[in-house]
């Protein structure tokens, strides 16, 4: 994952009214913190942060130019207003060149399973360790002509070079089964209806 560069501002206002003026002014506003420095309060562009978020995912690394000084971050929370979809607040985390971090990954699923089968997937990230410009941007899992009764576990999941598994390697991150027959998808109808 390349890094991607952003000049942000150092905010001096701070609370509720503070942010409002931040967001109304097309700013972001964040907090960078790590490595036992004090916080430090930024107000991000808005427009090219919600860019980068989309075309690098949401563990894009950060060059933030501030003060004439680059910081490294990684994008740790991005809070959205849960109406009106708009990014509310970003905390940010400081990373140094080849220090690794731990990261949640999307689980993309690809192929198409064996006949009259259903996929159940339950886990749509794994927590990876990676170094920090070498995050990866999701993991695929094949299901591929996949049979009934396929599980595969997170130790099973091929990582790329550098990346190792946090979450426990049997955890189960997606399970083929047999599709239920239209009879018996008549007769579970049916009995939902009876138990009303």
């Amino acid at each position: 994952m390349s890094e991607v560069r952003l000049s942000v501002e150092p905010r001096t206002e701070f609370g509720k009214g503070a942010a409002r003026r931040t967001r109304r002014a097309g700013k972001i506003p964040a907090v960078l913190y790590g490595h036992g420095s004090d916080p430090r309060h930024l107000a991000l562009p808005a427009i090219e942060f919600a860019r980068v978020i989309r075309e690098n995912g949401s563990n894009a690394v950060l060059t933030l130019d501030v003060d004439e000084t680059s910081q490294l971050a990684l994008t740790k929370t991005i809070t959205v207003h849960p109406l009106k979809n708009y990014i509310e607040h970003v905390d940010l985390l400081v990373v140094q060149r080849g220090e690794r971090v731990a990261v949640d990954v999307p689980v993309v699923v690809t192929g198409e399973p064996g006949p009259g089968t259903l996929v159940h997937q339950e886990l749509d990230t794994i927590s990876v360790e990676a170094e920090a410009l070498h995050i990866p941007e999701q993991v695929e899992v094949s299901i591929e002509g996949a049979a009934p009764g396929t599980q595969i576990l997170a130790a099973q999941i091929t990582l790329p070079r550098g990346a190792a598994l946090l979450t426990d390697g049997e955890a189960l991150v997606l399970g083929v089964n047999e599709a239920p027959t239209a009879a018996e998808t008549e007769e579970s109808a049916e009995a939902a209806e009876e138990t009303e």
